[in-house]
């Protein structure tokens, strides 16, 4: 949990590293978060699709900057982001990238997130 506080304190910075670890963990609570969001919404009623709408509109900026981080953790431009919009391939390629090891020590988006 203190990975997705984490983010969250970084709310829109874009600029700096990103771990695999702080990257998946974010993924992995932010997705256990809206499960349950959205298994409330239908057992309790329709009315509570509005909390997951809310939901999914606040933690947007959040989940583009961690994931812009990664990037740059590999030492990719955020810009990579885009690639994801390719179909079919754009998707598996994302997926290795946000998967690939950062490069060790400084690069040209900041210092090591591992060794801070």
């Amino acid at each position: 949990m203190e990975w997705y506080v984490e983010v969250l304190k970084k709310y829109a910075t874009f600029d700096g590293r990103a771990r695999r670890k702080e990257y998946w963990m974010f993924q992995l609570i932010n997705t256990i978060i809206l499960i349950g969001l959205l298994i409330l919404s239908f057992t309790i009623s329709s009315s509570f699709a509005l909390i997951v709408a809310i939901y999914t509109i606040g933690i947007f900026a959040p989940s583009i900057a961690v994931t812009v981080r990664r990037l740059h953790d590999i030492d990719k431009s955020g810009s990579w982001i885009l690639i994801s919009l390719v179909p079919f391939i754009g998707g598996i390629w994302f997926f290795i990238l946000t998967c690939t090891e950062g490069t060790y020590g400084p690069n040209s988006y900041g210092t090591d997130p591992i060794e801070s």
